[in-house]
């Protein structure tokens, strides 16, 4: 099998941080949703992966580079513009050639990977397999109707009124007649090739589409909320240990991870929470579900619930920063007015003094 990660999207909901950045490559727990991704499907046994990639290819073909950090061969499949996901499949055949392949959405993140779903593809005569999970308001995705026997009756994308709570979480597998559907189809009201209707296609012509309904956690890292949720999520899974330096004026909690080159100074740090590489705290607090990213200052201020993106500061803010995404390079130091609470969303190269 192969695999194929579309991260292509411009990411208009969670800007301002996708002014400057893919989407794909913010970090969930310091660690790129994209690379969370590559290494699910290289765990699922697949070493052959190709990235679509859109406005932001060259941020992305930086970053992932040829895959041999994680043992996998990437390939790059260039799309002129956002036309859908069927679209993304389209201009992918020369890569995929007639071989089974996993598609995974490069800004999800999904509860326990996906190597028992990849096994129980290759393993059945289907021609594809989708993945399912209930949701309060499906809406904003594709969403599946199931008949009395558990097959699939129709999807729709993005319905006013959904038939069921069933949405696609983005990870789908096909065989080659995904070909046939992709090529048989019109764009959608949205000038898009959907990928529900492609799907609808193979169930409409008898072709065997196994609906799969996840039971655990997933994350459509598109918002600000989705972020920090999913973050939330990752560091729940975090496993204490001190690659850096820790004072004896320290208290540090069981699930924290200090990263290497890192220092904590006389402060308190509750997990779940990690601090990047090369990261000081110092007479602070740093409290749970936190993540700290690579070369950030947090002096004399206390932060929790929060992902503070790498070579940031925060010094001498006496509120309690909480809630808040703060991106890189960021500047937040303290104005001669007393300060009030906060709930911040900064992008990129932002400086702000607090009043």
């Amino acid at each position: 099998m192969k695999g194929l990660i579309l991260s292509g999207g411009t990411g208009s909901r969670l800007r301002p941080f996708t002014y400057t950045n893919a989407k794909q490559l913010i970090p969930v727990a310091n660690k790129p949703v994209l690379f969370r991704v590559i290494e699910s499907i290289r765990d699922a046994g697949i070493s052959d992966i190709g990235i679509v990639i859109g406005g932001t290819g060259e941020q992305i073909r930086e970053a992932v580079g040829r895959g041999g950090r994680w043992g996998v061969n990437i390939t790059y499949i260039e799309q002129d513009a956002p036309l859908g996901l069927a679209h993304a499949v389209k201009i992918s055949r020369d890569f995929l050639g007639d071989d089974r392949f996993v598609m995974f959405l490069g800004d999800n993140v999904i509860e326990g990977g996906i190597s028992p779903l990849i096994a129980q593809f290759a393993d059945s005569d289907w021609n594809s397999q989708i993945v399912l999970t209930r949701i309060k308001d499906p809406r904003q995705y594709g969403v599946a109707e199931l008949g009395e026997n558990g097959r699939i009756v129709r999807l729709v994308e993005k319905p006013k009124q959904p038939p069921s709570d069933l949405a696609l979480v983005g990870i789908y597998m096909f065989d080659h007649h995904i070909f046939e559907a992709v090529n048989a189809i019109t764009p959608s009201w949205r000038g898009e090739l959907e990928i529900t209707d492609a799907i609808q296609w193979l169930v409409n012509s008898d072709y065997a589409v196994h609906p799969y309904i996840h039971r655990g956690w997933w994350i459509d890292t598109g918002k600000r909320e989705d972020m920090l949720e999913a973050n939330d999520l990752v560091l729940e899974e975090i496993e204490y240990i001190v690659d850096g330096y820790v004072d004896r004026d320290s208290q540090m909690g069981r699930r924290v991870a200090v990263q290497r080159g890192a220092e904590i100074i006389n402060s308190v740090v509750r997990g779940p929470a990690i601090i990047g590489e090369n990261s000081r705290i110092i007479n602070s607090y740093i409290g749970p579900f936190t993540s700290i990213g690579d070369n950030v200052v947090v002096e004399n201020s206390e932060i929790e619930h929060s992902m503070v993106l790498e070579n940031s500061e925060i010094r001498d803010i006496e509120a309690r920063i909480q809630d808040s995404l703060i991106g890189r390079n960021v500047k937040i130091t303290r104005s001669p007015i007393k300060p009030k609470a906060l709930k911040l969303a900064l992008g990129d190269n932002s400086q702000v003094g607090i009043l």
